[in-house]
C-alpha cells in the first residue's frame, strides 16, 4: 500500500469517525431531553364532556381513564344513555390526549429522524434507530 492509499484511508476513517461522533452527541443530547418529555407527559390530563352534558371524563397522556364525573341529570338518564355518554366523552378526551402526546414528542421525533443512522455510514452496521423504536410484541398479533 503506498502513501496515497494510506492517506486516503486515514481521511475516510476520520470522516466516518466524525460522523459517528456527531450521531453519538446527538443521541446523548436527545437523552437529556427525555426526562423533560416524560415529566410533561406525566402531567398531561385531558378532560372532555359528552354532547348531552351528562358526563365529564378525564384521561392521562396515554388515554387511560383517571376520572369520571356525572351531573345530576345523568342520574335520571337510562343506563344505555349513560353508557353512550361515558363512551363519547372518553373518546373525545382520548383524542385530545393523543394529540397532546404527539405535540409533546414531535421535537424529539423530528430530531431523531434528522440524525443519520450507522448503516448510512457503514454498510452492515447495526441500526441505532432500534433504540428509539418501541419494542413490538409480535405474540399479540
Amino acid at each position: 500500500m503506498d502513501r496515497w492509499e494510506r492517506d486516503g484511508l486515514r481521511s475516510a476513517n476520520s470522516g466516518i469517525r466524525n460522523q459517528v461522533d456527531y450521531i453519538l452527541d446527538a443521541l446523548a443530547e436527545q437523552r437529556t431531553h427525555l426526562a423533560e418529555v416524560r415529566d410533561k407527559l406525566a402531567a398531561v390530563r385531558c378532560t372532555a364532556e359528552s354532547a348531552d352534558k351528562l358526563v365529564e371524563v378525564t384521561v392521562d397522556a396515554a388515554g387511560v381513564l383517571v376520572d369520571v364525573r356525572f351531573t345530576q341529570a345523568a342520574l335520571r338518564s337510562t343506563p344505555e344513555q349513560l353508557g353512550r355518554s361515558v363512551t363519547e366523552a372518553g373518546r373525545r378526551a382520548a383524542r385530545q390526549a393523543r394529540d397532546r402526546h404527539a405535540a409533546i414528542i414531535a421535537p424529539i421525533v423530528a430530531d431523531a429522524a434528522a440524525v443519520p443512522d450507522l448503516p448510512d455510514l457503514v454498510p452492515g452496521a447495526p441500526s441505532l434507530r432500534t433504540v428509539w423504536e418501541p419494542a413490538r410484541d409480535d405474540s399479540a398479533s
